[in-house]
């Protein structure tokens, strides 16, 4: 059956303090548009699920939903996503050492993530508004906002879903989609890091960063019946010779590992998902016209923002904007070893770096408007 008009979707990545780049992209997006609410399916991951839920729950028009997610991300600091003090850093890393250093067999005592995230709770509980949600879904502005995370019971990516009656789940090897009422809890727990932050209950399950094993992160929208999709990512697009470059001389810091670590659990899925798609939509083009694919495949349209600047080098001259305990603890880890940190740029929630990255996003999306527009357009 073909469809009466076309459903945009809007992906969204991970990234941390990165997930600010994505506000000032889609600032320029909504300046150029001029539409309501572009987007009819909105789906998110981590840095990108508070974005998806920010925008999905605006009850302004969807230019002033983008100006207010950027004001949101320049309120912020790094004490209001975890506590960084002296005494919450020393007490955190003692009740590792002695979990480790015991066995973890003490009554009683329990770990749950090296930050305490607490204050990004109450951040959110003032910055989101989680009933309009469901507002919006009521007034046809929205057809579904959907946030991943990760089950820790099951290691199942599940995918929560809130939308229009009629809306069908779906469930594929290791990633499966549920009704849900959205709250600030999916939200946590889209974004709650391993090991990191603390796990967040949902039911009788703990759940975590939803980008550790989403091997699929455009499959929500396009389940969602999203045949175009707009998608910012925060992974620069390094060139042949920039990728033969030496990030650090000798052996690598920890800070250099678990930069790659993060862009693992963040960036790479959507870059490899994002080659899928674009490689089935070119089979589908050599089929005779008006064949129909045996499994029903269509083809999706795909556009990807990227950054056009490094965003790791990015970050590398404001270290010294973080807070002094961690300070100390990415000096520690080798941050200064390297030209590109990218751990670094993961945790730099500083007005400096935050208020670049969506200036850069702003622009980049300016660069590219005429391909936006006319992706839009069709």
């Amino acid at each position: 059956m073909a469809r009466s008009e076309p459903i945009p979707g809007l992906v969204l990545s991970g990234g941390g303090a990165r997930g600010a780049y994505q506000a000032g992209a889609l600032a320029r997006i909504a300046e150029g548009l001029g539409e309501d609410y572009p987007f009819r399916v909105i789906t998110g991951v981590s840095a990108g699920g508070i974005n998806a839920a920010s925008l999905a729950g605006s009850r302004g028009r969807f230019l002033q939903a983008t100006r207010d997610l950027a004001a949101a991300w320049l309120r912020l600091t790094v004490d209001k996503v975890f506590k960084s003090d002296f005494t919450t850093l020393t007490w955190s890393a003692a009740r590792w050492l002695w979990m480790l250093g015991t066995g973890g067999v003490t009554p009683g005592f329990e770990v749950r993530g090296v930050l305490d995230t607490e204050p990004l709770y109450q951040y959110l509980t003032e910055a989101l508004d989680i009933n309009g949600i469901e507002a919006n879904i009521a007034n046809r502005r929205l057809r579904a906002l959907a946030l991943s995370a990760t089950s820790y019971s099951t290691g199942v990516t599940v995918t929560f879903v809130q939308g229009v009656p009629g809306i069908q789940m779906w469930e594929r090897s290791r990633r499966r989609a549920v009704h849900a009422n959205i709250g600030l809890n999916h939200v946590m727990a889209s974004a709650a890091l391993p090991l990191v932050f603390p796990a967040i209950q949902i039911g009788d399950a703990y759940y975590g960063d939803g980008g550790i094993r989403q091997s699929s992160p455009l499959a929500p929208a396009i389940h969602l019946g999203a045949d175009r999709l707009l998608t910012v990512s925060a992974r620069y697009p390094r060139t042949r010779e920039e990728e033969t470059e030496r990030q650090v001389v000798g052996y690598p810091p920890p800070a250099q590992v678990l930069g790659m670590l993060m862009h693992g659990v963040f960036l790479d899925a959507l870059e490899n998902d994002a080659e899928r798609v674009q490689r089935i939509n070119r089979t589908l083009a050599l089929l005779p016209p008006g064949t129909r694919h045996a499994e029903g495949l269509q083809p999706i349209r795909l556009l990807v923002l990227r950054p056009s600047r490094d965003l790791g080098k990015l970050s590398a001259s404001l270290a010294g904007h973080l807070p002094r305990p961690l300070r100390i603890l990415t000096r520690g880890l080798g941050a200064g070893r390297t030209t590109s940190p990218d751990f670094l740029s993961y945790l730099l929630f500083e007005r400096p770096y935050i208020s670049r990255l969506i200036e850069l996003g702003y622009e980049d999306a300016h660069a590219q408007w005429d391909e936006i527009a006319r992706f839009m357009e069709g």
